[in-house]
């Protein structure tokens, strides 16, 4: 039979495990999404491809939502739907107060008392009529910050919007690797309870 502290530990791997994966494989963080290894920016209905680029410090290299520096910082949403073409997008960026990092959501937004200073960047609603939507910005200082995208209804008044939490110049651990060695554990301690049920199995015959 499996030992008391092996058992212990193949509970613990089973009830974590859909956690970690769920954390570092099924999303980014707020309103962007890992899908496969692309990541999408959903605004209500709307979908567009997020990525992020910091040419001076990183060439061409596109980057889910943290940056690895300060400096030149570029945001592009590529539009999956036709009709973000027709409506207006805005584009905030604002130094995250909340202290709720990844878990910020857009009612935390809503709460802050006066947005604008904590406002760092702010792009207006302007209709791109072309397939993407384009931003520069440069951070002076390491940080946290959340990004914030509006977007209009084509036919009515409703405003659509979509936060997502993200650092700049800051170490993240990469919670993908975290599900790569739960997996491995839990493939670990499902072989040792084959081996002991196979061999309690032996010592019967």
């Amino acid at each position: 039979m499996l030992s008391r502290p092996l058992k212990n530990c193949f509970f613990i791997t089973w009830r974590l495990l859909p956690f970690v994966l769920l954390s570092g494989a099924a999303f980014a963080s707020g309103g962007v999404i890992l899908k496969g290894d692309v990541c999408t920016i959903e605004v209500g209905f709307y979908e567009a491809r997020f990525t992020a680029y910091q040419p001076q410090t990183s060439g061409n290299e596109e980057f889910c939502e943290d940056l690895p520096d300060t400096g030149e910082s570029i945001f592009v949403l590529d539009y999956l739907h036709a009709s973000m073409r027709e409506v207006p997008i805005s584009f905030r960026i604002i130094r995250d107060t909340t202290g709720l990092g990844r878990f910020v959501q857009h009612d935390d937004i809503l709460a802050l008392e006066d947005i604008d200073a904590l406002t760092v960047f702010y792009q207006p609603p302007v209709i791109e009529p072309g397939a993407s939507f384009r931003i520069e910005h440069v951070f002076a200082e390491k940080g946290e910050y959340v990004g914030i995208v509006t977007a209009g209804h084509p036919t009515n008044d409703t405003l659509y919007s979509a936060v997502f939490p993200f650092t700049v110049g800051a170490f993240n651990f990469p919670y993908w690797t975290l599900a790569i060695v739960f997996g491995v554990l839990f493939i670990v301690l499902i072989r040792q309870a084959f081996v002991a049920k196979s061999g309690e199995r032996a010592q019967e015959t």
